[in-house]
């Protein structure tokens, strides 16, 4: 066992040794490369064999996160691995005379890099890209990949907020060198999202990658350039629990302002109080989109709540001045008592107290409750009638009709009366009977007044009735259309 251990650790050194030999001899041979490649090298003058001839650049792009995305100052920062492939025709190398050393990595900063920039970026510093190191193989091609955080300008097109979907474009394109100098392509169709990070605010449907050769006026060369388009779709679930759930159930209270009672007093004041707290969510979807002429989906939808809450306030006030008309007013014209008492109270289940028994059988309950009655009083009368002879001596001491009977006898009206006082006693009825006749009046009038006001209090109730359901159906509609545009 101590002997096979040993060969083991010795077997070990060994072996390390020979690593690290090996390592010191491709330490060697590439510290011996690098000597004679840079050897007169210039990093300053573009990398080919004859001036004349096109330097092909080979662009790839991964998109990493999305950091940011300013709807208001239309601003996209993205988290970008940007790989350039180049040839570079003055570092070459036979790979055998260097022990079969294949690449080696130094500084970018060492070689020729092309001066590829983003053209729509929107960042305030404009510094060189990370100095990452290069990789540079035997047959002059040189791989760059250098990490950047981007800030490009994009079009937003807020008109269909939060249901939107964004397309930012990021192009990129040499600075200086044109066409016929410098070419630049594509590797793939399209950017690598294989290392995406999911963003809470953004899904990503893919960023095709396209070529473009555009002609400037300044110059008659043609600079190509590499557009990657981003395409985005905003997640919606955010804004629709905290911007358009709350403003679809405050629009649902407007409509009841009409179902609420008049001399409650509080109609005016539920109008205008969710005005108020839709104004603040109108302000908060403000604060967020750009100052553009295309008003956001949301906001359109608070507009329209917003008029509709308006208008209900003022119809509101109008009813009202018509619930408190009173007794002063005119009668109801007879068109609104046909149109509005009879029909439109049914429609809308408008009904006085007792006005809703209109079945046979509350019809048949009140005759049989009215028969009852009339039963009862004629054996109430038919118990009088056998009570009368067993009060009459006690009955007819005040009765004054029976008086005038027994005291005409004697031509004085009354038993010791004389005609003076009879004729007083007349005249007494009679400004008893004007002054009974003059109340009854005045009960009849108002009677009257008051049935003229209940009148208009009902035309009142079927308006806010009608009112309160053509503004249900109004705050469905536009529902209905904000979630049919959210597909």
């Amino acid at each position: 066992m101590r002997i096979s251990t040993t060969c083991i650790c010795s077997f070990i050194i060994f072996t390390a040794g020979m690593l690290q030999g090996i390592d010191a001899a491709q330490g060697k041979y590439a510290q011996m490369l690098f000597n004679e490649l840079f050897e007169g090298y210039s990093n300053a003058l573009r990398p080919v064999e004859d001036t004349d001839m096109v330097l092909n650049v080979t662009l790839q792009i991964t998109l990493s996160q999305i950091k940011d995305m300013d709807e208001r100052n239309q601003i996209l920062t993205a988290y970008l691995w940007i790989r350039q492939t180049w040839h570079d025709a003055n570092l070459k190398w036979d790979k055998d005379r260097y022990d079969g050393l294949d690449s080696i990595r130094i500084p970018s900063n060492l070689v020729w890099r092309p001066d590829i920039v983003l053209y729509n970026k929107a960042d305030d510093d404009f510094s060189e890209s990370v100095n990452t190191n290069i990789v540079l193989r035997y047959d002059g091609k040189i791989t760059w990949d250098a990490p950047s955080i981007t800030k490009s300008s994009c079009v937003v097109d807020i008109s269909y907020f939060p249901f939107d979907s964004q397309q930012c474009n990021l192009t990129f394109g040499s600075w200086t060198y044109n066409g016929n100098q410098v070419d630049i392509f594509n590797t793939l169709d399209s950017g690598d999202l294989s290392d995406f990070i999911e963003d809470v605010e953004w899904e990503i449907h893919g960023m095709p990658a396209v070529k473009n050769v555009i002609t400037y006026g300044c110059c008659s060369e043609p600079y190509p350039d590499v557009t990657f388009t981003l395409i985005l779709k905003r997640k919606s679930t955010f804004y629709i629990f905290n911007l358009l759930l709350p403003c679809l159930l405050i629009s649902f209270l407007a409509p009841l302002g009409f179902y609420l009672p008049a001399d409650s007093g509080e109609k005016v004041s539920l109008g205008v109080t969710v005005l108020l707290a839709l104004t603040v969510f109108q302000l908060m979807v403000a604060e967020s989109m750009p100052p553009s002429e295309n008003v956001p989906l949301i906001g359109k939808y608070y507009i329209a709540t917003m008029t509709m809450i308006t208008a209900s306030t003022a119809l509101t006030i109008i009813i009202m001045n018509i619930h408190y008309c009173g007794s002063g007013a005119k009668p109801v014209p007879q068109w609104a008592r046909v149109v509005i008492l009879d029909y439109m109270s049914k429609i809308f289940f408008v009904y006085d107290v007792g006005e809703n028994c209109t079945s046979l059988q509350c019809v048949g309950e009140q005759d049989s409750e009215s028969e009852t009655t009339r039963t009862s009083s004629k054996e109430q009368g038919r118990g009088e009638g056998r009570r009368k002879p067993l009060s009459k001596g006690r009955s007819s001491d005040s009765d004054p009709l029976e008086k005038l009977r027994e005291g005409g006898k004697d031509g004085s009206g009354f038993p010791g009366k004389n005609a003076r006082d009879v004729v007083g006693c007349c005249s007494c009825y009679r400004t008893l009977i004007k002054n009974i006749e003059y109340i009854a009046n005045c009960v009849r009038r108002h009677k009257a007044n008051h049935a003229k006001g209940v009148e208009w209090k009902k035309v009142a109730k079927v308006m806010d009735r009608f009112f309160m359901w053509i503004f249900f159906i109004m705050v469905f509609f536009m529902s209905v259309l904000v979630i049919d545009k959210a597909r």
